[in-house]
């Protein structure tokens, strides 16, 4: 198998992530924000109950570390439920949803 000199890059992450309600969501958005290759954070409480937050967190960047956003979440205390979308390459590739009819199931 021949090495290719081309290095992929995580792009953008989507994390469904479960945190206690401190710190706020801003704070931890921050503190991602700050690492080297990410360009911008969103995250979005989806979820609250009586002492933790279910949150989507959406990282763009043009060299995503995982295990860096990774350590930062589990240092204030988060879960990484579930991967949702990692996008990798030169270009980011917008998801598009089909219409129901239009979706097959396996």
């Amino acid at each position: 198998m021949e090495t290719s000199s081309k290095s992929a890059r995580i792009r953008r992450l989507v994390l469904d992530v479960l945190k206690a309600h401190q710190p706020r969501i801003d704070v931890l958005a921050l503190e991602i924000g700050v690492l080297d290759g990410v360009d911008s954070v969103n995250i979005i409480r989806d979820e609250t109950d009586r002492s933790t937050e279910g949150i989507i967190v959406t990282i763009v960047g043009d060299n995503l570390i995982f295990k860096e956003i990774e350590e930062i979440l589990r240092q204030f205390g988060c879960s990484i439920h579930s991967v949702d979308e990692v996008v990798v390459g030169e270009h980011i590739i917008n998801t598009v949803n089909l219409p129901e009819e239009e979706k097959t199931v396996f």
